[in-house]
């Protein structure tokens, strides 16, 4: 079932929570350049309907240019996580799939089959390439619509409460990480 087409008072606001939620999750995780930021969302969700269901190239094409406009500006790389149909591979940048020493694995992304979300960055993110998953190394991690991203996560995964719970209808989760803890007793730590 496709959804119907939003109105454009819906995607301005939709935009203006996606900033509000990177921009807060940015700040709140402390990532700097060249750190890499996991998304996941369904546009389902978003648009108030059940996972899967019926995504939204127009919701996709929304969020992902407000996350681009924050990540480019920070000098942060954003991977963007498939459905479950492509086992939650990722599309990040070329640049960013070498930085990091990412597999590159052949599949291209559609709403039916990755998701509208990951369909979108494929045509956006330069040099886009898909890859398997991310080895646990990104820093911080948005999940809209419960789409299950924390298996990209570094360990340990720390949430985050920001000030929105909601983009459109889909649920709202932040997350960062932190070093882990070693040592007993007698360790100092600097949180």
């Amino acid at each position: 079932m496709e959804l119907p087409d939003p109105t454009a008072l819906f995607l301005a606001e939709i935009r203006r929570d996606m900033l509000r939620a990177v921009s807060d999750l940015i700040a709140a995780a402390g990532l700097r350049s060249g750190q890499l930021l996991v998304v996941g969302c369904s546009t389902s969700e978003v648009a108030g309907s059940t996972i899967g269901s019926g995504g939204s190239l127009q919701v996709a094409d929304t969020l992902l240019e407000a996350v681009s406009e924050l990540t480019q500006q920070q000098g942060i790389y954003l991977a963007c996580q498939c459905c479950e149909h492509l086992n939650r591979a990722l599309v990040v940048s070329g640049e960013c799939r070498d930085r990091y020493g990412l597999e590159e694995v052949s599949v291209v992304p559609v709403p039916k089959a990755g998701g509208a979300f990951a369909a979108s960055a494929m045509g956006r993110l330069p040099q886009a390439a898909v890859v398997e998953d991310l080895r646990n190394q990104a820093h911080a991690g948005l999940d809209i619509g419960q789409t299950l991203i924390g298996m990209h996560l570094r360990r340990v995964a720390v949430p985050i409460r920001l000030g929105l719970k909601n983009i459109g209808q889909a649920v709202l989760t932040a997350a960062r990480t932190r070093p882990r803890l070693i040592g007993g007793e007698r360790a100092i730590y600097r949180l």
